[in-house]
């Protein structure tokens, strides 16, 4: 019999600090837990039958797995977020991971903000750059870590929109930084993507910066209702990630019946400006609302309410089921100590009447 108690002992220790993950399905009630913003995936906006298509690609790009839609789908969505070149990967891990571990080495220096995803985080230290973490948000800290750069290539990596604090980035400022310094700006747009913009076509693009980005990420597994991600830039990034990117060369790309969701959410969200005026009138509402917990400054669709102690936010998450609210807590360690919290995520299908049940319950 195979000896498996040292893994018993790590499991016992995130008990013992109430912080044992699980995998729970989504529950009955209300949704103010999924990332499907815009409701897309929930609706079942994207149902097709067309059944020439394939349920698996048979190869990874670089062999059987390249065809005519998938490249047809990366020319849309590049056109559409005004980029040259853009290469599809399997998810937004994959994309970062891939990214991040190919275009950086040992002479280089990655500096990404402390709350940047765990993919992120993760093709970091793929990457085996130097790298150095900055004060969330904090252009100051950022400066002083760039003043103290001695050669290489320096990246800069930070998320458009944060998918635990719901607040974002000065991409306007970032850039004038990255300008003064050379470096290169590498940013996340997973949870901006369909949501923030004219027609959701994420920070960069709502502020004009996309020509001062090196790369940019955006996924399709939130508010567009489908998987997979893709790498924006230029030909000579895209050429280099098809010759480098380990994540995308050694992986079975996504099936045509994946990549062509993909086209049809890019033909579907942006026309869905009911749905985002709808969101940002809820983001509103419970922004003004009183509740008995602080609040986390955001002007988007993730809201969260702190309430310190795993056991604590835990227990309140479950009265909320209860109710009917499906809501999830965020433990340590996955947010700091003291910054346990719930993450309510607002939609286009919640209605007004359902979030006034929920803040009645927080109150």
């Amino acid at each position: 019999m195979y000896n498996d108690s040292f893994l018993e002992k790590r499991l016992s220790e995130r008990v013992a600090a109430n912080a044992l993950r699980v995998l729970t399905k989504k529950k009955e009630g209300v949704d103010f837990c999924s990332n499907d913003y815009l409701g897309i995936a929930t609706k079942r906006l994207l149902q097709h039958t067309d059944l020439t298509l394939d349920t698996g690609s048979g190869g990874s790009r670089l062999l059987a797995g390249n065809y005519d839609l998938i490249e047809e789908t990366e020319q849309i969505v590049s056109k559409f977020h005004n980029a040259q070149a853009g290469i599809i990967y399997n998810s937004g891990y994959d994309a970062n991971i891939g990214l991040l571990s190919a275009i950086a080495n040992r002479s280089d220096i990655i500096l990404y903000d402390q709350l940047s995803h765990a993919s992120l985080r993760d093709g970091i230290v793929l990457a085996k750059a130097q790298a150095f973490a900055f004060k969330h948000n904090d252009l100051e800290d950022i400066e002083r870590k760039l003043q103290l750069r001695t050669g290489g290539n320096c990246f800069i990596v930070t998320e458009s929109l944060f998918s635990m604090d719901g607040d974002s980035c000065d991409i306007t400022e970032l850039v004038a930084l990255a300008k003064r310094y050379d470096a290169h700006l590498i940013i996340d747009e997973a949870h901006a993507t369909g949501i923030v913009g004219n027609r959701g076509e994420g920070l960069v693009q709502l502020h004009n910066c996309e020509e001062n980005i090196f790369a940019r990420v955006h996924t399709f597994g939130k508010a567009l209702g489908c998987h997979g991600a893709i790498v924006l830039g230029s030909h000579t990034l895209k050429n280099y990630l098809i010759n480098f990117s380990r994540s995308l060369m050694y992986t079975t790309s996504l099936p045509s019946q994946s990549v062509a969701a993909i086209k049809a959410s890019y033909q579907l969200f942006p026309t869905m400006d009911v749905e985002r005026a709808h969101l940002a009138s809820l983001v509103k509402h419970f922004q003004h609302a009183p509740i008995r917990y602080p609040k986390i400054n955001s002007n988007t669709a993730i809201q969260g309410v702190v309430i310190p102690g795993n056991a604590a936010v835990k227990a309140v998450a479950a009265q909320l089921q209860e109710a009917g609210m499906d809501v999830r807590p965020i433990l340590y360690p996955t947010v700091p100590k003291g910054e346990e919290r719930l993450r309510i995520i607002l939609h286009a299908f919640n209605s007004v009447s359902q979030l006034n049940v929920l803040i009645g319950l927080l109150q």
